[in-house]
């Protein structure tokens, strides 16, 4: 059975902040387990490796790389030395610039090339360029909650109010519908893009850029991008040759990984156009202070430290191969699928941190959905099919309130009653005899019976605002550290989504040579050319007989979609267009 084991609080040392209440009590584990599991982690020198990390050691042992987004959030006095550097006042020097720009933008200082005001933000750019903002925008956008009276000195406006007026979209899938959905409706006058591409190289991304650029331009001219695009990356020279103006774009650095960078102006520049940059400074001050308690907290009081150890203790030693992530919360809608990149991009893999095969297993699946609809969903097999262990995300301050005089509680409390609800329902479950006891019958009885025993946590924040997510993303981000560090693993690389991108460039090839050349399929196993034979079957005519740009019509401007459209159905009629 499942045993109380333990509740932790974690309130900053100054002690204003209300607590984040983590509840580990319905785990599968006992007071031993936790000293069996602690001595593991002390065996797997935990403590020291979360140090090498802090501290700018070059952990990232394939790539050479150290591993500081900690040094993201870190406040201006701090000192973190890399290769003999101290990366700090890099990183404020790019903080003040994206509170510059974000300030002149949202102010109208800065306006597109016509002299209207940029109103729309479109981020272009891919996984952790887009699910760790997407994440953190969804969790803000309909926050209302003031400044907490422990920080006075900071001037403040609630993201809801701040984002009045303001639009923020993301483009990340290169599918033509991602493009139609994300720039639907906006008008190319009042709309800034941020591309997001470390090297400005990512096919994706750029073709997604490219394709944005020729939108913006087909009505309002070459000399419009150095108004209406800008730039989150390292390669000045592409960022030049693209037309952006080298003076709008904002800098990140190696040490900083993809699904790690949502604290980098990856995140922090869109956020700061939508949101304000004091909002987005609260956001880093959270996650700084998570990060510290990580650093810094002996084990047994140490969230992200529990968390991790539960999480391997669930997945190696009891052998689930899953984990739910459950917020009660619609505002954190987006949060597991970006932990599911964080986790199992990080931790997913088949090899040590030295190149040596597993023999244990490592790592879960995350997948999740906001209560209460995910009850109506997967929740059955939660409870009685596969143990599944659950983390049950509630807010005990919610962003909006809905009261209804004839309801005996609100729409918060309903939602609540079920996040305290369904842990319960997991750990005890319900027994053939209480069923009995209702006058069940027995035909039934094994479909209605419970086993109980399933594990989950409890995690209650005091409210969603700008400094309680940055808490709850450094909390997750450090706990998969912790999971890593323990099984041995190099968390920060991600060589298992290479190889698909080099099998990808030869399918582009046979592409283009197929339908420019009419070159047959060659070079690939029986059943992928098969299927690339039936793909271009399926379109009317193979080849493009000239180049031209083919948009949904509805994206560009009347005059130029009138003469796209008449086009398309001219070549339409000569079946030379694909459909």
């Amino acid at each position: 059975m499942i045993k109380t084991c333990g509740t932790r609080e974690f309130m900053d040392t100054d002690g204003m902040e209300p607590a984040i209440v983590l509840d580990y009590s319905r785990q599968n584990v006992t007071g031993e387990t936790m000293e069996l599991l602690f001595k593991l982690a002390e065996k797997a020198q935990l403590k020291e490796k979360i140090e090498a990390m802090f501290s700018g050691d070059k952990i990232n042992v394939t790539e050479d790389r150290a591993v500081l987004h900690t040094a993201l959030r870190a406040p201006a006095d701090a000192e973190v030395m890399v290769d003999g550097r101290d990366v700090v006042p890099d990183v404020h020097e790019v903080l003040g610039k994206i509170k510059d720009f974000s300030d002149r933008v949202r102010s109208g200082d800065f306006r597109g090339s016509t002299g209207r005001e940029l109103k729309d933000v479109v981020v272009v750019g891919i996984g952790g360029s887009y699910l760790g903002p997407l994440f953190v925008h969804q969790a803000l956008k309909n926050g209302t909650h003031r400044m907490p009276q422990s920080r006075p000195d900071l001037p403040y406006m609630a993201p809801k109010l701040a984002s009045v007026g303001r639009t923020l979209h993301f483009l990340a899938n290169v599918d033509p519908v991602d493009v139609a959905e994300a720039l639907d409706g906006l008008d190319q006058e009042t709309t800034l893009v941020v591309v997001v591409s470390k090297t400005f190289t990512t096919a994706e991304t750029m073709l997604n850029a490219r394709t944005v650029r020729t939108w913006i331009t087909s009505r309002l001219g070459e000399q419009a991008v150095a108004s209406h695009m800008v730039a989150v990356s390292t390669n000045l020279k592409l960022v030049s040759e693209f037309g952006i103006d080298v003076n709008n774009t904002f800098a990140f650095w190696d040490w900083v990984g993809g699904r790690y960078s949502v604290s980098s102006a990856v995140g922090l520049l869109p956020l700061s156009l939508q949101y304000g940059f004091d909002n987005m400074e609260r956001f880093l001050e959270g996650a700084h202070s998570m990060d510290e308690h990580f650093r810094s907290a002996p084990f047994e009081d140490n969230l992200p430290v529990l968390m991790g150890l539960l999480s391997l203790y669930n997945a190696t030693f009891k052998g689930c191969a899953a984990r739910a992530i459950l917020p009660y919360c619609q505002a954190l809608a987006k949060f597991a699928p970006h932990i599911q990149q964080v986790n199992m991009e990080s931790n997913g893999k088949g090899v040590d941190i030295n190149g040596k095969s597993l023999d244990y297993a490592v790592s879960e699946i995350d997948f999740g959905e906001p209560g209460t609809n995910g009850q109506h969903s997967f929740y059955q097999l939660i409870h009685q099919g596969r143990v599944i262990p659950c983390d049950f995300i509630g807010v005990i301050k919610s962003q909006q309130s809905v009261y209804l005089a004839s309801e005996i509680v609100s729409n918060h409390d309903e939602l609540m009653s079920n996040f305290f609800a369904q842990a319960d329902a997991l750990a005890y479950g319900k027994t053939a005899d209480e069923l009995r006891a209702e006058n069940v019958p027995d035909y039934l009885i094994p479909h209605k019976t419970f086993t109980g025993n399933r594990p989950s946590l409890s995690l209650l924040l005091p409210a969603l605002d700008p400094y309680t997510v940055g808490q709850l993303l450094s909390l997750y981000e450090n706990r998969v550290a912790v999971q890593g560090f323990v099984w041995g693993l190099n968390s920060f690389d991600q060589w298992g989504v290479e190889l698909g991108k080099v099998l990808a460039a030869r399918v582009r090839t046979q592409l283009n040579r197929s339908r420019t050349k009419m070159k047959p399929i060659s070079g690939f196993n029986y059943s992928t050319t098969r299927l690339l034979q039936k793909y271009l079957e399926g379109k009317h005519q193979l080849i493009y007989p000239e180049p031209h740009d083919v948009f949904p019509c509805t994206l560009l401007d009347t005059e130029v979609r009138a003469r796209a459209c008449a086009r398309a159905r001219r070549l339409a009629s000569l079946d030379v267009l694909e459909r």
